[in-house]
C-alpha cells in the first residue's frame, strides 16, 4: 500500500500546480471524486462531474482520463485517444452534509469534456461541484457543421446548469450559486448565457434562427477564457447587446490570439460589456492556447496535435496555475461571497499582484473596471 501511494504521488496532475505557482492556485482542502452523467434536456450531452469527495479506506484519490486525440477528425499516425493521470476517484461518495456551488466547464470548437482537467479538479478540490459538458458535434475526432455549435452552445450550457441545479443526476449542489466557464467557443457561449445578447445581423450568425435565450437567477458569474465571436468577420455582439451582460466576468486572454482576436476581439468586447462588474487578464505574447490541458506526457505528435495544446512562448503549466489563481479568487469572490479575495481585484500600479512570487508576474497584465454608473 505503501508503495502504491507513493507512485500515485509522483504522477503528474494537470490540477497541481508547479511551484512557482501564485498563491490561489494551489490544491484546496478537499480530496475529490469523479463521474460520468448524461444530461438530455435539449440533446445527449455527456457531462463529467467533479465534487468534494469521501475517500474511502484503502483506496486513493486517482483515476485515468481517456480523451479523444486533438483534431477534427482521426489522422494517419496519431492515435484516436490517449490517456493521462486524474487526481479523483471514480465514483468515489460525496462529501456528506455540505452542498457547493455549481460550476459549467464548456470546451472549445473542438474540444472534449477531459480537456480542462488543470481547472475543473483544482477547483472541485477548493469547494466547487464542477460539470464538463461533451458538445455534440464539437467532440475531437467527431466533429459536425460550425452552425451547429453557433446554435447549441448556450443551450448546452444552460441546459446542463438547470439540470443540475434541479438536483437531478448529482446531489450536494447548492442550487442558488453557479458559474459558467467557456474556452473559445464555449466562451462565446458563456457570454450569451451570462446575458450578452446575439448580434441578429451578424454575417455569420443572422440566418441560423438563433434562439432566445433567458440568463438563470442563479447563474452568478461567468469566466470567458479565449472567447470566440466578437471578432470580424463573425461579429456576434455590438456595443448596444454586449451591455446586456450584467453578471460579474473575468475575461482572459493572450495578447497575440489569433482565432478569437485580441483588440479587435476580446478586448473589444470586454471594453463593451459596461453593465458587467468585470477584469481583463491578458497574457503578453500568448495566442489562442489559453483554456486547456498541456499535451500528453509519452505520446508522439504532430505539430497540427501539438499546437492545439501547447503555446509557442508560454510553458503550459503556467498559464494553467495564473489562471486557476484568478480563477479562484474570482468564484470564491462571486460564488462563495469570501471577501478576503477582493484584495486581489484591486492592484495597485506599477506594484507587485498580490499573490505573484517575487519577480514572477513578469508577463501579466490583470485590471478590473466597475459596470458604468
Amino acid at each position: 500500500m505503501i508503495l502504491l501511494s507513493l507512485l500515485f504521488l509522483a504522477q503528474h496532475y494537470y490540477s497541481v500546480p508547479p511551484v512557482d505557482s501564485p498563491e490561489l492556485a494551489a490544491w484546496g482542502a478537499h480530496e475529490i471524486g469523479v463521474r460520468t452523467v448524461e444530461v438530455t434536456a435539449t440533446r445527449k450531452l455527456p457531462v463529467e462531474v467533479w465534487y468534494p469527495a469521501q475517500i474511502p479506506a484503502g483506496f486513493e484519490p486517482h483515476t485515468t482520463y481517456t480523451s479523444p486525440m486533438a483534431g477534427r477528425a482521426p489522422r494517419p499516425g496519431l492515435p484516436p485517444s490517449f490517456n493521462f493521470p486524474g487526481r479523483a476517484l471514480r465514483n468515489a461518495p460525496p462529501l456528506a452534509g455540505k452542498t457547493f456551488p455549481l460550476v459549467v466547464v464548456s470546451h472549445g470548437y473542438p474540444g472534449a469534456r477531459t480537456f480542462m482537467t488543470w481547472i475543473t479538479e483544482n477547483l472541485a478540490s477548493k469547494g466547487y461541484i464542477v460539470a464538463a459538458i461533451d458538445h455534440t458535434d464539437s467532440v475531437f475526432g467527431a466533429v459536425g457543421p460550425f452552425q451547429s455549435t453557433l446554435l447549441n452552445r448556450a443551450p448546452d450550457q444552460l441546459a446542463v446548469l438547470e439540470t443540475l441545479s434541479a438536483g437531478k443526476l448529482i446531489p450536494n449542489i447548492d442550487a442558488t450559486r453557479a458559474a459558467i466557464i467557456g474556452y473559445s467557443m464555449g466562451g462565446y457561449g458563456a457570454l450569451a448565457s451570462g446575458g450578452a445578447a446575439y448580434n441578429r445581423n451578424s454575417p455569420m450568425l443572422k440566418a441560423l434562427g438563433l434562439p432566445e435565450l433567458t440568463t438563470p437567477a442563479n447563474l452568478k458569474a461567468i469566466v470567458a477564457i479565449a472567447p470566440w465571436g466578437a471578432q470580424a468577420p463573425a461579429e456576434a455582439w455590438t456595443q448596444d447587446s454586449a451591455r446586456g451582460l450584467k453578471l460579474p466576468s473575468l475575461f482572459i486572454v493572450g495578447d497575440q490570439d489569433d482565432i478569437s482576436g485580441f483588440d479587435q476581439g476580446v478586448r473589444k468586447v470586454y471594453n463593451w460589456s459596461t453593465s458587467s462588474d468585470r477584469c481583463l487578464l491578458v497574457f503578453e505574447n500568448a495566442r489562442h492556447n489559453t483554456g486547456g490541458n498541456p499535451a500528453p506526457d509519452g505520446v508522439a505528435l504532430d505539430f497540427q496535435a501539438k499546437e492545439s495544446f501547447e503555446e509557442p512562448v508560454w510553458r503550459k503549466d503556467r498559464i494553467n496555475a495564473i489562471n486557476q489563481h484568478f480563477i479562484t479568487a474570482f468564484l470564491d469572490r462571486h460564488l462563495k461571497q469570501d471577501a478576503s479575495r477582493v484584495k486581489y481585484f484591486s492592484p495597485e500600479a506599477n506594484t507587485q499582484l498580490p499573490g505573484f512570487q517575487r519577480r514572477w508576474q513578469l508577463g501579466v497584465k490583470f485590471s478590473c473596471q466597475a459596470p458604468a454608473p
